[in-house]
């Protein structure tokens, strides 16, 4: 038995998910939709013409985080947060400074710094009102802006329903509606078109992979790929054999080698860990890999990281299809 070195789940959130122009332009401060405003009733829902899944409770408790006023002055620390903010038309006055893609759009806005350690004089001099940041982040941040008079708002960003609900807040929260409805419809359409492919099939079991530095760690469905994979219907190892409660955790093949799962998905980067040479080192090294179906089946699927390595609301149309097409294939 092998049991690969784990290491902190927020740092690998943090690494992998996130995810100038010291003349930032200002916003005009927008009238807040106020907290009742933001309230879909079922009426509304109808004439939105689509339910988008997002937990109504959830939704009204993260929009209540926010300012009763919008303010001109906007900095977010989130890569993922930085993508919803640029398709709602929204232009913040800093962005976090990150490997991850941030909008082209962006590249004369102001980079404030790592997510994990942003720059507080760099926020301060762009006289900040609001700080919009990851929710799996909070209290580091909190801690970091303990004396500072700023204002900060927290979203979640982890997984496929996470981002749907902090894309709905600040479509609302920031009066853009129209263009919040218009993606959120895309995604919907897609989540329906491909359960209705599903529709009578026998879906395989999954185990995902995440290759860092050191080891490969298993995902359960609290990860965006585990998300993605549990919208679709799909059984995910990591949940119902292998019980594991955290998002990232040590893989012990023995108990894989028992679970036996018909696909394998590995996440691999060069840029934030193990790349595909290391996880084909891997099965060299561990004969356990060969005696998996998904070895034999030659179904261990190697990811592509620009797609799945970064939660996206832009990008889940493709990863929800290309994860689907291994499935029906």
């Amino acid at each position: 038995m092998k049991k690969l070195v784990g290491f902190g789940a927020l740092f690998l959130s943090v690494a992998l998910f996130g995810c100038s122009d010291e003349e930032a332009q200002k916003q005009q401060p927008i009238e807040a939709n106020a907290q009742s405003e933001g309230t879909t009733t079922e009426p509304e829902k109808q004439e939105q013409g689509f339910n988008d899944g997002v937990d109504e409770a959830s939704f009204q408790e993260t929009l209540a985080t926010f300012p009763e006023t919008v303010p001109a002055n906007i900095v977010t620390t989130s890569v993922p947060i930085t993508e919803m903010l640029h398709l709602l038309d929204i232009e913040p006055v800093g962005v976090p400074t990150s490997t991850n893609p941030i909008p082209a759009d962006y590249d004369s806005i102001a980079r404030i710094g790592s997510p994990m350690a942003p720059d507080l004089e760099v926020i301060s001099s762009l006289q900040t009102d609001l700080i919009i940041g990851s929710e799996a982040l909070k209290d580091s941040l909190d801690k970091a802006l303990e004396g500072l008079n700023l204002q900060a708002s927290y979203l979640r960003t982890d997984s496929y329903d996470d981002l749907k609900l902090s894309f709905k807040v600040l479509g609302t929260y920031f009066g853009k509606e129209d263009l919040m409805n218009e993606k959120m419809q895309n995604i919907v359409a897609k989540e329906e078109e491909l359960k209705t492919k599903a529709e009578g099939k026998e879906l395989p079991s999954v185990m995902l992979v995440i290759g860092t530095a050191d080891s490969f760690m298993v995902m359960n469905e609290k990860s965006y790929l585990g998300s993605l994979v549990e919208n679709l219907g799909a059984e995910n190892i990591a949940q119902t054999v292998l019980k594991a409660e955290s998002t990232y955790s040590a893989m012990n093949l023995e108990d894989v080698v028992v679970a036996d799962p018909d696909m394998i998905f590995v996440l691999a980067s060069g840029d934030h860990g193990a790349n595909k040479d290391k996880f084909k080192q891997e099965i060299e090294q561990n004969s356990a890999w060969t005696q998996l179906s998904a070895y034999k089946n030659d179904e261990i699927h190697m990811l592509d990281y620009s797609t799945f390595g970064v939660t996206s609301i832009a990008n889940v149309e493709t990863a929800l299809t290309t994860i689907s097409e291994y499935f029906f294939k």
